[in-house]
């Protein structure tokens, strides 16, 4: 299957996770079009000084993978900057959150797998 970006749904979130801002979710595929166990396949848009707030893990996993801009992330307890090509594994339980911290704004995809 192949999917033109025009016909990916967008979704806005405000405050999403108790986060700041807004957050843009283009979801490339939807959980009912995928067999595999996955929840969320999207691309995530952060404009400068947004984030997605404090959230749990249980019975799932999720990855952040950046594409551009800067970011930092609680993950774990653990604070910590990324940017461009690195990449955020959470689960077993955990939480994590993520800030843009630049001047751009911080896209990501992310993928939730399930257990």
């Amino acid at each position: 299957m192949v999917r033109p970006s025009c016909d990916m749904q967008v979704e806005v979130r405000e405050a999403m996770r108790g986060g700041k801002g807004r957050v843009q979710i283009m979801h490339v595929f939807k959980q009912e079009e995928l067999k595999g166990k996955c929840r969320l396949f999207a691309k995530i848009t952060l404009e400068p000084g947004c984030s997605i707030g404090l959230h749990e893990h249980v019975d799932e996993e999720e990855v952040f993978y950046i594409i551009k801009g800067r970011g930092r992330v609680v993950d774990g307890g653990v604070e910590r900057d990324v940017a461009e090509g690195d990449a955020i594994l959470t689960g077993d339980g955990a939480s994590h959150s993520i800030e843009n911290i630049g001047d751009e704004d911080l896209q990501l995809m992310a993928v939730i797998l399930l257990y």
